[in-house]
């Protein structure tokens, strides 16, 4: 059963009043599909490394129960405001300090999903805000998930002991079995969008989450800053020296830190180019070892659009959460048109035509991308179609 809103509410440690106020905001908030909440939820079961009873030979009962299957659902296309949401994350914080609580964020909810914490059966995204001075406990779970830089500049995460200073248009990447954690030691808040692949890993029952011991992290001497940037940033070389998978996981980019900075100097170096008709100038996040994607159920890319720039309709048969880190232009999709300027949320769901406009004559637009299309490669099921200046439907590469 998909994870809902009542297994996210505000901790009732909490004082009665921070828990209505929590409550009122919910309500206000729930005409903008958003879900506000201050803890994490609950994990499926304990790290299957970690033990307990191995002796246990007999099946739990529960393990017999039968439950009707939920209903099937699918995602709808939606736009996220960034001015109507914003202002959420600044009253969470005010009201509920994270000393107190394990989340100051609030999780995007897709119209279509009936009122699941997800935005399509296979991506969950998440927004956080750390106040200066906030410090969240170092923890590991089995879900892939990345952190993409909101705000100007301040906070950093932790990735296996690595510090990732956090700017804007910053990707980062928390791995699944890589310990990570997040704080604020700037002057004025972070705030980051979180994207994970959680519904698929809850579907396949394979949701744990761990905490470090802060005694034991304490003594442990991590990676430097840098260590991502330095060991596996420099394109097609990497130190034969230098072990190529992080953590506990499998399958994922050992490059931690894709800096916004460089993000933005690759595409506007590549604008000279043809790019492509439907996509205009993107760029992939890849695993610099191999060139595969930075996770294996993920995928991450970042594209610009020239002034004025329309791309051509195409659809794929993987669905796709874009957000806009510059510009201003609308996405069209299965015919109805969505504006988008800084840091509004999109969703594309799978199997619907859509094409970008960029609004702007006079400046570049820019859109992340994450796409769970590296899933269905592996399936042997990504399909993707562009239709032609003249309207015919043509095949396009995966």
């Amino acid at each position: 059963m998909a994870t809902e809103r009542a297994s996210t509410l505000a901790d009732p440690s909490l004082p009665p009043e921070v828990l209505a106020e929590m409550e009122r905001l919910n309500e206000e908030a729930a005409p903008l599909h958003i879900w506000l909440r201050t803890r994490a939820n609950a994990p499926q079961k304990s790290p299957w490394h970690r033990g307990g009873d191995e002796s246990a030979t007999t099946i739990p009962a529960e393990a017999y129960t039968v439950r009707p299957p939920p209903p099937i659902y699918r995602p709808a296309p939606y736009l996220w405001k960034w001015t109507d949401i914003e202002p959420y994350l600044h009253q969470i914080a005010e009201i509920a300090p994270l000393e107190f609580t394990d989340r100051q964020q609030f999780l995007l909810l897709n119209p279509g999903l009936g009122g699941a914490l997800r935005v399509t059966n296979t991506i969950r995204v998440a927004v956080s805000i750390y106040k200066p001075g906030d410090d969240a406990p170092t923890h590991m779970h089995t879900p892939n998930a990345s952190r993409t830089i909101l705000s100007n500049a301040g906070g950093y995460t932790t990735v296996d002991g690595e510090i990732c200073d956090a700017n804007r248009g910053d990707l980062i990447l928390t791995p699944n079995g890589t310990w990570h954690g997040h704080g604020n030691d700037d002057a004025d808040p972070v705030i980051w969008m979180d994207v994970l692949d959680w519904p698929l890993m809850e579907q396949l029952d394979c949701i744990w989450i761990e905490e470090e011991d802060p005694a034991k992290a304490a003594n442990a001497a991590g990676p430097s800053k840098a260590f991502s940037k330095r060991h596996f940033g420099s394109g097609g070389m990497v130190p034969s020296f230098t072990p190529t998978n992080r953590g506990v996981g499998e399958g994922s980019s050992p490059l931690m830190h894709y800096q916004g900075t460089d993000i933005r100097s690759t595409l506007e170096d590549l604008a000279g180019e043809e790019g492509s008709p439907y996509e205009g100038i993107q760029i992939d996040f890849t695993n610099p070892v191999d060139g595969s994607p930075v996770f294996t159920t993920l995928g991450y890319n970042a594209q610009l659009l020239r002034p004025g720039e329309q791309t051509l309709p195409c659809r794929q048969t993987a669905s796709t959460l874009y957000c806009c880190i510059e510009g201003r232009g609308y996405t069209e999709i299965a015919g109805q048109r969505y504006d988008w300027e800084k840091n509004d949320i999109f969703i594309v769901p799978n199997h619907l035509w859509r094409r970008h406009v960029n609004l702007d004559e006079s400046a570049n637009a820019i859109l992340y991308g994450v796409t769970d299309a590296p899933l269905l490669q592996k399936l042997g099921h990504f399909r993707s179609q562009g239709r032609t200046q003249s309207g015919d439907v043509v095949e396009l590469a995966g």
